[in-house]
């Protein structure tokens, strides 16, 4: 199966689960307030734009790292550049925009409530597993990459 396969397959089941089937069962089970034309429209700027940093990163995995953004098939290359090049977890931070984004959009305080504990899910994975299985994979490459681009709050310098 080729790479940009394995990708959309992993796309599907990524933002099938955590970016729309757990965000609408969340909102399905009454969780809206009345929100604001201008707060709604915020919350889907910033859904479109989380969405899009999603797949951009999918993409330089697929393209620039030949592999994909699941734990089962990682990347052949480690990925710097794109967003890359700002923070070291952007499809993460691009997928807690979009749900921002959701949270605003339909005035859910339990999709936000679940975008932080998910933040937490993330960064204990992130400096829990992937950091050490980097530094294992790509040795001083990981490090002087992780040296000069921060983890989560993106770096436009």
């Amino acid at each position: 199966m080729s790479v940009l396969l394995r990708s959309l397959v992993f796309s599907v089941l990524f933002i099938g689960t955590v970016l729309v089937a757990l965000p609408y069962w969340i909102i399905g089970r009454g969780d809206r307030a009345p929100v604001p034309l201008t707060v709604r429209a915020i919350g889907l700027l910033l859904g479109a734009a989380g969405a899009a940093g999603v797949l951009w990163c999918i993409r330089d995995f697929a393209v620039r790292g030949r592999g994909t953004p699941a734990p089962w098939d990682p990347p052949k290359h480690l990925v710097v550049a794109g967003p890359y090049r700002y923070v070291r977890n952007p499809m993460y931070v691009a997928s807690l925009i979009v749900l921002a984004g959701e949270a605003l959009f339909f005035g859910s305080s339990g999709v936000a409530i679940y975008a932080a504990a998910l933040w937490l899910a993330y960064h204990l994975r992130v400096v829990l597993s992937e950091e050490p299985a980097l530094r294992r994979q790509f040795g001083p490459e990981y490090e002087a990459y992780r040296a000069v681009v921060p983890r989560w709050i993106p770096r436009f310098a």
